[in-house]
């Protein structure tokens, strides 16, 4: 894989990962139509990496402040308790993401190889998205224990290739009854700890097996993330307006193009 074809594929990757029509499946077709080899999961899990520092430099001040107040709480100081107990919630919310990656990450990895079942998890999440439409606007300020465990829940499904993380987090968030906002930043922050954990991991075993990510995975991870902020942007404007439904059609085009050229080709 060249570096430009790395660069291309870690912009699809930051517009994608928090706009809500999957990263993981957009990659997947591209991948596999274009007759694109496979980067491989160092790759892939590195231009997640650009798109989770995308989060941390757009929310930065929040979750320095979720940071301060654990530490705080954890040396039995004076802390901002909705902040600690926000962080708590996200630690807690990745769990199931965990538990899923670990237990049926070689089965995850498999469907990555099967288009038409990646097309048919977009006309899923498409229609998880169009339901958002007749969700009423939502007033508790923040995720509490069991919110997050429901939404951590949503975001182990949306591991799936074309099962959307944001798609389903945000909407799992505005079905809890949690107000707009809160439910999309919620999400963001949700992702941070699964790919950060997941990048560590991976670039454990690049080393061990001696080799190491090279330009390609710079240049992936470099363009992820420059274009991952406008995305995470234009989400929450879409959410706070009430109108991440939109998305379904995308979804539903891509689902269906996906659906009609596997049939063709095979």
């Amino acid at each position: 894989m060249s570096v430009p074809v790395a660069v291309a594929l870690g912009v699809l990757q930051g517009l994608t990962e928090f706009l809500p029509v999957s990263s993981s499946g957009h990659l997947a077709l591209v991948q596999h139509f274009f007759r694109i080899d496979s980067p491989g999961v160092t790759f892939e899990v590195f231009v997640h990496f650009g798109t989770a520092l995308a989060v941390i430099v757009f929310f930065r001040r929040r979750i320095g402040a979720i940071i301060a107040a654990v530490l705080k709480l954890l040396r039995g100081r004076a802390h901002d308790r909705d902040e600690a107990r926000l962080g708590l919630c996200l630690l807690l919310g990745t769990v199931p993401a965990g538990v899923v990656g670990i237990v049926f990450g070689r089965a995850v990895e498999g469907a990555f190889s099967n288009p038409m079942l990646v097309s048919l998890f977009l006309l899923v999440t498409g229609l998880l998205l169009w339901v958002t439409r007749w969700v009423s606007p939502g007033a508790r300020p923040n995720a509490g224990v069991r919110d997050a465990l429901l939404i951590g829940v949503a975001q182990a499904v949306a591991i799936l290739p074309g099962m959307s993380r944001s798609g389903w987090t945000v909407s799992a968030g505005l079905g809890l009854g949690i107000r707009r906002e809160a439910a999309a930043e919620f999400a963001f922050l949700l992702s941070v700890p699964v790919i950060l954990g997941a990048t560590v991991l991976s670039l454990g075993d690049a080393f061990r097996s001696g080799v190491p990510p090279g330009a390609e995975a710079v240049a992936g991870t470099a363009a992820a993330f420059a274009s991952a902020i406008p995305a995470i942007f234009v989400l929450l404007r879409v959410v706070v307006a009430g109108r991440l439904y939109r998305f379904a059609y995308y979804c539903w085009t891509a689902g269906a193009a996906g659906i009609v050229l596997a049939a063709v080709r095979g």
